[in-house]
């Protein structure tokens, strides 16, 4: 198991590089690879991680140094995956909603390409036919998923080509000589339940046999984090088991095996990332007391965003009485990160640090307010190396043109 970063650890860091500041430890993806790999290890199954959770380059470079695939979800994914090393045939790139040009670039990449659209699949059809394998993003109408912002495969979502229109992707496979690779569904995030990833199988079941050159079935990914004490993360080894049974329950037609392809991103990096920022201002009121950190939602958007809950402790005191405290930034809107918490005392200046940030925190940061980003450190063998530099006041004119 890897070793857990200390308050002191983080703090060291904090000091080193200034706040607010994200951390990731290495040893701690690597940990949660590892407990895929050995869920799985009797079956078939490739593991790619769903970059858009944090695609900073030496994130990605340790991904593909510990074994792991990676999941695209842009054309720009895909090519810093092949800029961290990444050979074509571990990239996989599912298009939702683009320009077909974007397809074309992908394919001319060579890449593992699926397609969420029967307009595209058209075009794909229509320019390649039969020469270049392909997969199929399918909408299974499975509603799952710890928030409805997450959730992507129920009957209302943008996500795929609805299984009601098989018959059409059929039409469009037989007219236009398609190579079908692989079918894939994904229907959400933070699904705890196995059985959720047992029914995609038996609906990906009743349109196999349509498809006789596939070579695999991609379940995309979801899998559940633990965010508060208590909480439990998805059950992988009960996961494989469930998906050991209905592939044995349903073999397919000639007896083809099939790979099993998972897209987890959250479980990989999410409990690894750490976001350290400093006490501003103690503001006390009638009804709470405000801890202002300098950071905002232009940093950390989950919890505004999802409702997303992060803990927090205070690792400069963290002995001291708990008392409740409304943890808020310094953005101008409301950007709420806790509400009535209870933390350990707080004094202006202390750090504080919000736990399960490695995914979708730097990711999804912006300027707002015209304030900077904040640096990002990768903890990898005990040692701390910074591995993107904090904003400065010139990064915010770069893009912008003297006229």
């Amino acid at each position: 198991m890897a070793e857990v970063l200390s308050h002191k650890s983080l703090a060291a860091i904090a000091d080193q590089y200034g706040t607010p500041v994200y951390i990731y430890h290495a040893e701690k993806i690597a940990e949660q690879y590892e407990k895929l790999k050995d869920a799985f290890k009797s079956q078939d199954v490739v593991i790619f991680y769903a970059s858009k959770a944090l695609t900073n380059i030496h994130i990605l470079k340790f991904i593909r140094s510990i074994g792991c695939n990676v999941d695209c979800s842009s054309i720009n994914e895909v090519k810093l995956a092949l800029h961290a090393g990444f050979d074509p045939s571990q990239v996989l790139y599912t298009s939702n909603n683009i320009a077909f040009s974007e397809i074309e670039e992908a394919k001319n990449l060579g890449v593992h390409i699926n397609i969420d659209s029967l307009s595209n699949l058209e075009k794909f059809g229509k320019k390649y036919g039969h020469s270049y394998p392909v997969g199929v993003r399918l909408r299974p109408n499975i509603l799952a998923g710890g928030n409805l912002k997450i959730s992507t495969g129920h009957e209302k979502s943008k996500f795929g080509i609805p299984v009601d229109q098989f018959e059409k992707v059929l039409e469009c496979v037989k007219k236009n000589d398609l190579f079908i690779q692989g079918l894939h569904i994904h229907t959400g995030s933070e699904i705890k339940d196995a059985n959720v990833f047992v029914k995609g199988i038996e609906k990906l079941f009743e349109i196999i046999p349509y498809f006789n050159e596939l070579e695999f079935v991609d379940l995309g990914g979801g899998f559940k984090v633990p965010y508060k004490e208590g909480d439990t993360e998805t059950d992988i080894a009960l996961l494989a088991a469930k998906v050991k049974e209905a592939f044995s329950n349903h073999p397919n037609p000639g007896n083809k095996p099939l790979q099993i392809w998972f897209e987890p991103g959250k479980f990989l990096v999410s409990e690894a990332g750490f976001l350290v920022c400093q006490v501003n201002v103690l503001k006390e009121t009638a009804s709470m007391v405000f801890a202002g950190v300098d950071s905002g939602f232009n940093h950390l958007i989950r919890p505004m965003f999802y409702d997303a809950y992060h803990r927090i402790e205070n690792i400069t005191n963290d002995v001291g009485p708990k008392k409740e405290y409304t943890v808020v930034g310094n953005i101008c809107e409301t950007d709420t990160f806790a509400t009535d918490r209870m933390i350990n005392e707080i004094h202006d200046v202390d750090y504080l640090v919000f736990y399960n940030a490695g995914a979708y925190g730097f990711e999804m940061s912006s300027n707002f307010n015209s304030r900077l980003k904040p640096a990002e450190v990768m903890v990898r063998n005990g040692q701390s190396f910074l591995i993107r530099r904090r904003d400065v006041f010139e990064d915010l004119l770069r893009s912008q043109l003297d006229i």
